[in-house]
């Protein structure tokens, strides 16, 4: 079995189902969520979970807030952002 990294594009090839009950009004907010964004209530319940149980942080030491200007040079380049991790982290693209 493979282990799989999240990722905001979230492509899963092992499901399980997990059933619970919900009240009414829980239950509404789902139907009308998905109905408004024209999606499944369960791709919607499912983006729900993911939204509460790993958000979204940033993390203020990322080299990216701390870097620019990146590329010094003048002109343009055709390399910058191509190669923007090694650049940032020093890591190979």
């Amino acid at each position: 079995m493979a282990h799989l990294i999240y990722s905001m594009l979230h492509i899963s090839y092992i499901m399980k189902l997990v059933q619970t009950a919900i009240a009414d009004e829980e239950y509404q907010l789902l139907r009308r969520r998905a109905s408004a964004e024209g999606k499944s209530m369960k791709e919607v319940a499912r983006e729900a979970l993911r939204a509460h149980l790993l958000p979204d942080r940033v993390d203020p030491e990322d080299p990216i807030f701390r870097a620019f200007p990146l590329i010094r040079q003048k002109g343009k380049t055709t390399w910058g952002s191509r190669d923007h991790d090694a650049l940032l982290y020093g890591r190979p693209p």
